[in-house]
């Protein structure tokens, strides 16, 4: 036997199909998770950079929200700056400021359900 039987031909073609197929259904699943957690570690880093604004000993009320949603929307997109609060609390004695941030949590690209991913933010007040 020197050649494929009839029986077999074209399955190297539907073989690659399938693999293809699945390769890059697992391509895609790993790009969304990467997309996900890079927009959970900016939210995070702009929660923060938001609450040490707002514990500086000059701040005013309102100034972590106002620098954690301008963060968020040049970072983002001003969609996910849309649930932004802020704070005081003590924690072992000591004050912080803590900024929530609860934003959609990206399924399709960018493009999620709303208010999925909660993430928070805290800085020292340094006026104590």
């Amino acid at each position: 036997m020197s050649g494929p039987r009839r029986s077999e031909r074209g399955a190297a073609a539907v073989d690659f199909v399938m693999v293809s197929v699945l390769l890059t259904t697992i391509f895609l699943a790993l790009l969304q998770l990467g997309l996900v957690l890079h927009v959970r570690n900016v939210l995070i880093s702009c929660a923060s950079e938001g609450a040490r604004a707002g514990a500086r000993a000059d701040a005013v009320p309102g100034e972590a929200v106002l620098r954690t949603r301008s963060l968020v929307g040049a970072s983002l997109s001003p969609r996910y700056a849309r649930w932004v609060s802020a704070r005081e609390s003590t924690v072992s004695g000591v004050r912080v400021v803590e900024v929530e941030v609860v934003a959609p949590l990206p399924v399709l690209g960018l493009l999620g359900p709303e208010g999925r991913l909660d993430v928070v933010g805290r800085a020292f007040r340094e006026d104590q």
